[in-house]
C-alpha cells in the first residue's frame, strides 16, 4: 500500500472515531477518551504515521476533535 494511500485511510479511520467522540458533551473528557482509545487500539505505526501527517501536512482532512486531541496529547501517542 503507498504512503499517500496509507495516510488517507489512517485520516479516514481517524475522523470515524472522531464522529463518535464528538457527540460527548464535555469535548476535554472527548478528546481524552479519544486519545486513550487511540493509544489501546492503534498500532503504533499507525499512530506515528498519523502524528507524521499532523506534522507534514497540518492534519489535512481530519476533523477538528481529532486535531486537538493530537496535539494535546501528541507524546502520549507518539
Amino acid at each position: 500500500m503507498n504512503g499517500h494511500r496509507s495516510t488517507d485511510n489512517l485520516v479516514r479511520m481517524a475522523n470515524s472515531i472522531g464522529d463518535f467522540f464528538n457527540a460527548m458533551p464535555d469535548q476535554e473528557e472527548a478528546c481524552r477518551d479519544l486519545a486513550m482509545h487511540l493509544q489501546r487500539y492503534w498500532e503504533p505505526r499507525m499512530r506515528s504515521g498519523l502524528l507524521r501527517h499532523l506534522e507534514n501536512h497540518q492534519g489535512e482532512g481530519l476533523q477538528e476533535i481529532v486535531l486537538v486531541t493530537l496535539r494535546q496529547y501528541r507524546a502520549e501517542l507518539g
